[in-house]
């Protein structure tokens, strides 16, 4: 078997390589930086409350799962530390979720190790190819329709089978 040059890939298939290392090590850094109990999937519900806190209903179809999968990860980051629970002030039958002081802290370390990882890819491409390399993914993730959902962080959980 012979070694395959990325750059003879597609851009679909080398993006999808790259950013799949990138989350791995992203989350290796995360977890070392003092959230050992964090997964990937635990990024997008942080993300879709980063703008405040919702019901789990709301949760649920943002993130494209039933209401029962969106209260077992709820759940599970309450239970660690990263959400809190409240009443909600319009309807105070409903209870919304939202980032705790250790959920922010952990947005805030994710985002430091991605400005990291920047820094690093800037030490080996100048800023105008690494403009291009974000043009490029963002005309792929248009492309492949997801380019809204980026916008209005409401990316959803990747089904991958």
């Amino acid at each position: 078997m012979s070694d395959v040059d990325p750059l003879s890939l597609d851009l679909a298939t080398l993006s999808w390589l790259a950013g799949s290392a990138a989350n791995e090590l992203l989350l290796s850094t995360i977890q070392k930086g003092g959230h050992p109990r964090l997964r990937i999937s635990h990024g997008y519900v942080f993300q879709m409350l980063i703008s405040g806190p919702k019901t789990i209903g709301t949760l649920a179809e943002q993130l494209g799962v039933t209401q029962q999968a969106a209260s077992k990860v709820v759940g599970e980051l309450t239970r660690y530390g990263y959400l809190t629970s409240v009443i909600c002030e319009d309807d105070r039958r409903l209870r919304q979720v939202g980032l705790s002081k250790l959920g922010n802290e952990a947005v805030e370390t994710a985002r430091s190790a991605r400005t990291e990882l920047e820094g690093r890819l800037l030490s080996s491409l100048d800023s105008h190819t690494m403009a291009s390399a974000r043009r490029a993914l963002a005309c792929l993730l248009d492309a492949a329709g997801g380019l809204e959902a980026a916008r209005r962080r409401r990316v959803r959980y990747p089904k991958l089978e």
